[in-house]
């Protein structure tokens, strides 16, 4: 049940994420492709223009008379003031001069345009659209008159760099991007491809896309020997970091939902298997507990059966070996319902330590005397090592004394059967370090993070050959940790097992 609700969740989830990361990816790839077309629309736009002005030089050359749509109701003497020209957002300027060129005595006419930018904001995209398509058209009308046509092929074979004046290049290029209203650094260079080779003729020194997506215009597409290669190139360095920061508004709420739903099914995965694990743990402690408490309440109460029943003998030895059975096994009922009590306290954070200063050596002597019996009664060595020069720690010794009693006590439930247990006190830099050491089955490396768990115990299946509630090395973390101590294990399974305990020293 668990693993087929935790499958609906993580399908649920993927799908969540699959929607999301479509959406991102959809919304991005609408961003780039209307920055791309934005930019391509620019670019014919510069090189209509540029087709344009070279298309006026040839008109005013051959001392054409107006053709149609072109400068109609412009002042005989010239214009050098700005006059709108009923397009929004743009001015033109005219100026009449003549000169003596090869092809005589030539009267020019220059026309410029100035792009408004006070109403340019809103002029549009839409507008700019429109404004591109009208310059194709006025190119187009020129085409089809023949008037000027040999005077402007003796000026498309001219070289590239002289058919482009760079600063009405610069003009006309700002302007065209200004319009696409893309506020973000470019570079520009018109190339030759020629021979299979590019060259750089006129823009930035430094024009090097490399791997960043570069943007290219044909020029003088309609020349009538037929267009050379030459290109109109323009390349932004930061793009990638501008579509991102458009598409922002739409992608960071998105991606930042999305991890909180991550985290939130992650959350739920740790809360889940850690109530699995409590629940393991709990169903661990009752079996234990109930072999814990059955065995002394079995015991007591076939004692006092014994009394009751009239068959036995009730003499004064056979009453004084009862009531001693009973004496027994009711102090070690009381100790074990002492020991679940003692961990509710510690975890209600009721526990008061009675601190003082006391030597760690002479209650390590104390504590292996009185247990050296139990090791000898199994017919095994307790050594005592004390090495310590500086033993004098501040702590509550009855606790202490109890941490040490608790350790030998597991020493002696997970030992061979003839137990080896070695106890030593030893000073490193500013701590006493004492370390219980024994022979015993060990403990696998997988369950060393686990071994001071409240309740938990090394599985070992359905046998309970062992007894204890697995509170013990739990109440020693405790004590330690109150103590601004620390305890350390070193155990491998059949080599037995060696706890370390650092308490600071005090130096007097």
């Amino acid at each position: 049940m668990l693993i087929t609700l935790i499958v609906l969740m993580a399908a649920v989830l993927s799908g969540l994420i699959l929607v999301q990361t479509t959406m991102i990816k959809s919304a991005s790839d609408i961003r780039e492709e209307q920055f791309n077309q934005l930019v391509l629309n620019a670019l014919n736009l510069v090189a209509t223009q540029l087709e344009l002005d070279e298309q006026r030089l040839a008109r005013e050359s051959a001392k054409l008379g107006e053709l149609p749509g072109l400068n109609s109701g412009k002042d005989e003497f010239g214009n050098v003031f700005p006059r709108n020209n009923n397009r929004k957002g743009l001015l033109n300027f005219q100026l009449s001069y003549t000169e003596s060129s090869i092809y005589g005595t030539i009267k020019r006419e220059i026309e410029g345009q100035v792009f408004d930018s006070t109403q340019m904001q809103s002029m549009g995209i839409q507008k700019f659209m429109e404004y591109s398509m009208e310059q194709q058209r006025r190119m187009e009308e020129w085409l089809r008159d023949d008037r000027w046509r040999n005077y402007n092929i003796l000026l498309q074979d001219r070289p590239i760099k002289e058919r482009i004046d760079s600063t009405r290049l610069n003009f006309f290029l700002a302007n065209a991007m200004a319009q696409t209203e893309i506020d973000l650094e470019y570079k520009f260079a018109i190339t030759n491809s020629s021979l299979a080779k590019e060259t750089i003729i006129i823009g930035d020194e430094k024009y090097a896309p490399r791997d960043r997506e570069e943007f290219s215009r044909l020029l003088f597409p309609n020349d009538y020997n037929g267009s050379k290669p030459n290109y109109l190139n323009i390349y932004f360095p930061h793009r990638r970091a501008y579509l991102i920061k458009q598409t922002g508004l739409t992608i960071i709420p998105t991606i930042i939902l999305t991890g909180l739903l991550i985290g939130i099914f992650a959350y739920a995965l740790f809360v889940i298997f850690r109530q699995k694990k409590l629940s393991n743990i709990k169903n661990d402690f009752i079996n234990n507990m109930t072999h814990e408490l059955k065995t002394p309440i079995s015991t007591i109460s076939l004692a006092s059966q014994m009394l009751q029943d009239g068959s036995i003998t009730n003499t004064p030895t056979m009453i004084a070996h009862v009531s001693k059975v009973i004496n027994q096994e009711s102090k070690r009922l009381s100790f074990q319902v002492e020991k679940v009590l003692q961990m509710a306290v510690f975890n209600e954070g009721r526990l008061k330590l009675k601190l003082r200063e006391f030597d760690v050596n002479k209650m390590i002597k104390t504590v292996t005397t009185n247990f050296e019996l139990r090791v000898n009664n199994k017919n095994g060595k307790l050594i005592t090592e004390i090495l310590a020069e500086n033993a004098i720690v501040k702590g509550d010794e009855v606790h202490i004394t109890n941490v040490i009693f608790n350790l030998l006590d597991n020493a002696m439930k997970y030992s061979n059967d003839t137990p080896e247990i070695k106890v030593t006190t030893e000073n490193r830099k500013d701590q006493v370090v004492i370390s219980v050491q024994d022979n015993g089955i060990g403990i696998p490396k997988e369950h060393h993070a686990q071994i001071f768990d409240r309740f938990y115990r090394v599985p070992t299946g359905n046998v309970h050959d062992v007894k204890g509630f697995g509170l013990g090395l739990s109440y020693v973390k405790k004590i330690v940790d109150l103590h601004n101590g620390t305890i350390k294990v070193e155990s491998a399974l059949n080599k037995g097992t060696k706890f370390k305990i650092y308490f600071p020293q005090i130096n007097n």
